[in-house]
């Protein structure tokens, strides 16, 4: 783990963006981090990320690697943590030691609330997909319910279940936030459900004009493998 600073925050709220169903937690925390301005204050790398790398188009490459974002709004009372990264451990240990340096970090920091971000396999998904929500305790669960989540019963797994679950072993409070999606492909539509809702939750102004253009340009898409194509007339007949 490698801090560039050790930042002054407001009782930052720490939200999860690591890759998992969907890319719906990755979606979210990258919009935040370019509309907000968010300022990378945290490297984390580990043995025990997943053995691969990304190749972009210019021909270099990016290795395995977990990130904190810092920033701040005029509109809340607490400053904001965002985890971004392009892989999570491959193994369990490699979890629980991601996750507690994680929360030490959110703790140094001041940072008594978590909320984890993920995406919830549905089929079919409706056009605007709804939000379920579990928590680390009733008070703010029936917070989540008041602004239009759903509850969600049975497993979450990854960073999005067990960095809430380490959590509330450490006294703080957590919520994960999951959006419908067949997980099929990077789905903006999910994305922006969940961030509409945490949006609300936290009362942060942000500005979706970007995630509703991808979302409109991802219906068009799916809608033109969807369409049934017209038989094509031979361009060349033999002999009969």
């Amino acid at each position: 783990m490698f801090l560039t600073e050790k930042p002054q925050l407001r009782k930052p709220i720490l939200i999860e963006g690591l890759p998992g169903v969907g890319f719906v937690a990755n979606i979210v925390a990258l919009h935040l981090i370019s509309e907000l301005n968010a300022k990378k204050f945290c490297e984390i790398r580990s043995p025990s990320f997943q053995a691969f790398s990304l190749t972009s188009r210019r021909g270099d490459f990016l290795y395995p690697i977990n990130e904190l974002y810092h920033c701040s709004m005029k509109s809340m009372d607490n400053d904001l943590l965002i985890l971004f990264g392009n892989s999570q451990a491959n193994d369990s240990r490699g979890q629980y030691d991601l996750c507690n340096r994680i929360l030490d970090v959110t703790q140094s920091l001041g940072g008594e609330f978590v909320i984890t971000i993920g995406g919830l396999r549905k089929d079919p998904v409706p056009t605007e997909p709804h939000v379920l929500c579990t928590a680390t305790d009733k008070g703010t669960l029936q917070l989540a319910k008041r602004f239009g989540a759903e509850v969600m019963h049975g497993h979450v797994y990854g960073a999005a279940g067990l960095l809430i679950a380490l959590a509330r072993l450490r006294k703080m409070r957590g919520l994960c936030v999951l959006s419908e999606t067949s997980g099929l492909f990077a789905d903006v539509a999910a994305a922006r459900s969940a961030l509409q809702f945490i949006s609300r939750l936290l009362n942060m102004k942000i500005d979706y004009s970007r995630l509703d253009k991808a979302v409109e340009n991802n219906r068009r898409l799916l809608n033109s493998f969807a369409r049934p194509r017209s038989p094509e007339r031979p361009s060349f007949v033999g002999p009969v």
